[in-house]
């Protein structure tokens, strides 16, 4: 059985944060988690009924750290709803939200990125996103994803530390990402690796010897499709799929993007059709280390390239604008 990991980074966008308006962060939620527009709604509540419809489960990586500023219930009002409906609350960790903190917890050190941080400050930093995590309701989690991808090799040395099993910040299909494990793009199966189990993100093969990820706003349906049934056939257990809380919106986040809409639906049925497939998740089914690490990615098929690179044009041209 091959396990789907559709893993949704679900956060509150620091860029919206005012500081005249601390303690109300509802504009940030409706922007960032509801994903409420004028033209409708397809944050994390659409997700989900989109999700449930096809009898298919998602991986939340919850980023706690704005409530450093808001307190629990701004992270409560994200998890509960998720908790509630049965899918997996696992941890993310924007550092940036410690620019806007007095007296931070590393003495007041910042960074865009927890790979900015010394081993001994990413311990104290995980450890205090885990708790404000579980202090909103959620399970310990057993699996992690930095903020822009941007963890090093002490992120998962502290990680093993911190008994947090599984890291997925890895993502071989973007070459330039902000991400410093010492990996390279070979790497694309589960894999034992500086004390946890590193799961990185799914990609395809493009033209030449590149990759690229397996983001819903990266990649047509029927590529994402592509790629979970090619993995299926070559008896592979586990495919991850990356999306954001805010991604069926505009650039600016005040319309339905409704042919990343669409794309979305389109897997979620695409993949619930599909025979020796299933979602999974870190809670109840994590990733297995496989015996053959040997890549095997979808090969590129030039036909599929020409028919994302029209839509993403037609997304760019309608939604892209700020």
């Amino acid at each position: 059985m091959l396990h789907v990991y559709i893993t949704i980074d679900t956060e509150y966008s620091s860029a919206y944060y005012r500081p005249l308006t601390t303690n109300d962060y509802s504009l940030n939620y409706k922007r960032s988690i509801a994903g409420i527009a004028s033209d409708g709604e397809v944050g994390i509540h659409y997700q989900m009924d989109v999700l449930e419809e096809y009898g298919l489960k998602a991986v939340f990586f919850v980023d706690p750290m704005p409530a450093l500023l808001w307190g629990s219930r701004a992270i409560s009002d994200v998890v509960m709803p998720i908790i509630q409906r049965g899918h997996d609350v696992q941890l993310h960790a924007h550092t940036e939200w410690l620019s806007h903190v007095d007296n931070g917890p590393v003495g007041g050190k910042t960074g865009r990125n927890i790979a900015d941080f010394t081993l001994d400050e990413q311990i104290t930093l995980i450890d205090l996103a885990r708790n404000l995590l579980m202090d909103a309701g959620a399970p310990a989690p057993v699996a992690f994803r930095a903020g822009n991808y941007g963890a090093n090799d002490d992120t998962l040395r502290a990680l093993a530390q911190l008994g947090i099993a599984y890291d997925t910040s890895f993502c071989p299909g973007i070459e330039d990402s902000d991400c410093d494990i010492r990996l390279t793009a070979d790497y694309t199966k589960p894999l034992r690796y500086c004390g946890v189990t590193e799961v990185p993100v799914g990609s395809i093969a493009t033209h030449g010897k590149g990759q690229r990820h397996a983001q819903i706003v990266s990649l047509s349906a029927r590529e994402m499709s592509a790629a979970i049934r090619h993995a299926a056939r070559l008896g592979d257990t586990q495919f991850t799929l990356v999306s954001h809380s805010f991604e069926l919106l505009s650039r600016n986040r005040l319309r339905v993007n409704r042919i990343v809409k669409r794309r979305f639906e389109k897997l979620c049925a695409s993949i619930a059709g599909m025979r020796g497939v299933t979602t999974g998740t870190y809670r109840d089914n994590p990733p297995l280390v496989p015996e053959e690490e040997e890549a095997s990615l979808l090969p590129h098929n030039p036909a599929r390239t020409v028919e994302r690179i029209g839509e993403q044009i037609m997304v760019n041209a309608l939604y892209g604008r700020r």
